[in-house]
């Protein structure tokens, strides 16, 4: 694990404990950080819908797969 140094509110600290029902402020700094990368994938993900084109279908895929013989 990556020791960091960071100046955070001291009020905001501890909401986020509260909210992530945090044994620690590493574990609800950590918890927060994975959230948000999280919510901000999805966020690419849903910005993707309707604009990749698939050429197969889901059944193909499934069971189309010659390799598993």
């Amino acid at each position: 694990m990556k020791r960091t140094t960071v100046t955070l509110p001291q009020e905001l600290v501890e909401d986020l404990m509260v909210v992530t029902k945090a044994k620690n402020k590493t574990q609800a700094v950590v918890v927060a950080i994975k959230d948000e990368i999280r919510k901000r994938k999805m966020e690419l993900i849903r910005k993707m819908a309707g604009e990749m084109e698939f050429v197969r279908e889901a059944e193909e895929i499934r069971h189309g797969d010659h390799r598993l013989g």
